[in-house]
């Protein structure tokens, strides 16, 4: 079973190992520089929530979120965030569980929108499952994300009234 709990320092290593994989990657978050310890707690501990999902039969971290205003202002009730799941473990609706997560929990926080910026339009999984829990596409930003290989990727963003 997946539970989902606040980040706590004491979790800092697998959960910079498993958003640094997501950087390597170079193929979903904006994001080109890794983060060690002493950043991965800062970030981790800056944003309005950070979510570590644990299967809880081995206690092992499996997935992580970070939410967060996605501007300040009159535009402070906008959230944004952004997801990581094991690499080895795609595909088994993890990140169904904490996007599920992040949305009750932007709720809970006060925020009205859930709007991510930069969904890479070739991040069909992620597409098809924004899409299963009600994300509106606003079109596509072409060129919008540089890939590794120095190509551009349009990009598609999306919202969720919350």
């Amino acid at each position: 079973m997946i539970t989902v709990e606040p980040y706590t320092k004491k979790n800092i290593l697998p959960a910079i190992e498993i958003w640094n994989e997501v950087v390597r990657d170079g193929v979903a978050f904006p994001q080109e520089e890794e983060l060690d310890e002493v950043t991965g707690d800062k970030f981790f501990s800056a944003q309005s929530f950070t979510g570590l999902a644990k299967n809880s039969d081995t206690n092992e971290l499996v997935a992580l979120y970070i939410l967060h205003p996605n501007n300040v202002g009159r535009c402070g009730h906008i959230s944004n965030a952004s997801y990581a799941v094991r690499s080895n473990l795609r595909g088994l609706h993890i990140g169904e569980i904490i996007v599920k997560h992040c949305i009750e929990k932007a709720r809970e926080l006060g925020f009205k929108i859930l709007q991510f910026n930069a969904v890479v339009a070739e991040n069909i999984h992620a597409r098809n499952l924004y899409k299963r829990l009600g994300f509106i596409e606003l079109g596509i930003i072409p060129a919008g994300f540089r890939m590794p290989d120095g190509t551009f990727a349009d990009i598609v963003p999306q919202y969720l009234t919350l």
